[in-house]
């Protein structure tokens, strides 16, 4: 990580913990990359109790900044600072708490973390803490180490139905002639493969741009995966839709044999 960006992650984490409902700062992984990297962002993760302040009280507690713009819920603030783009990201400690309960029981609730995947505890723990006013990441985090068997388990589960469903949408478009939905069911397809993956192997779900990294890299993966994964990733012009739709099929029941 640069100097210029780790000042600046100090500055911004001494800012925001001033307010009394700010438990948590985390800086995401995103800030170690290049800053001449498309993907570079300097993104803090803000855990908060209660209320937090209203978006103008928050753009003029941080760094002389431009181009500043908040989501519609007002969780999530983004900026540049010179030319280091910034992302402020406000979570609810009652939600992660819940999250981290539900995925505890593993039980007919689990439904609820399904849609949303397991990338919000992947964050917790791979984060940098920049600031605790508590113990409480320490806690969470020990307690998202100790999830159940079960919780794996079924969530494989869920992951595995997705692929088998979007692999199914994938062969309907090539018979419809249908390149848009070939599109989306192929990316879907291929988020749901891996996601089935990582659960296979008691690991959270990284950001999208981290499967591509990640993914070959787990134990237990199907020996011909890499090689297939590989192949269906490349460009339409290389590779014809139905060879990819062969592909995907080989994929899914190798996935499904583990």
């Amino acid at each position: 990580m640069k100097p210029k960006v780790r000042e600046l992650a100090e500055t911004l984490a001494s800012s925001l913990s001033a307010w009394t409902s700010v438990e948590c700062i985390c800086l995401n992984e995103a800030a170690t990359a290049d800053t001449l990297d498309p993907y570079f962002a300097l993104i803090l993760d803000v855990y908060t109790r209660g209320d937090i302040p209203n978006p103008q009280t928050r753009r003029d507690s941080y760094p002389e900044h431009t181009v500043f713009e908040t989501s519609p819920t007002g969780t999530k603030d983004r900026f540049l600072v010179g030319e280091l783009p910034v992302r402020i990201e406000y979570k609810s400690l009652e939600r992660i708490e819940e999250l981290a309960s539900i995925a505890l029981r593993s039980g007919s609730d689990l439904w609820k973390i399904r849609d949303s995947g397991t990338y919000v505890f992947y964050r917790l723990a791979h984060c940098h803490p920049l600031f605790q006013r508590s113990d409480w990441l320490s806690t969470v985090t020990v307690r998202l180490a100790d999830l159940p068997d079960s919780f794996w388990t079924r969530m494989g589960s869920f992951y595995r139905s997705s692929m088998e469903h979007y692999l199914s949408d994938l062969g309907a478009s090539l018979m419809q002639e249908d390149s848009f939905h070939n599109m989306i069911s192929a990316a879907n397809f291929i988020k749901f493969a891996c996601a089935a993956l990582f659960m296979e192997n008691g690991e959270f779900e990284p950001s999208h741009r981290g499967y591509l990294n990640l993914v070959n890299r787990l134990k237990t993966v199907p020996d011909d995966f890499p090689g297939r994964f590989e192949s269906f990733l490349r460009p339409d012009s290389e590779l014809s839709p139905e060879r990819k739709y062969e592909i995907a099929k080989l994929m899914a029941k190798s996935i499904m044999g583990l």
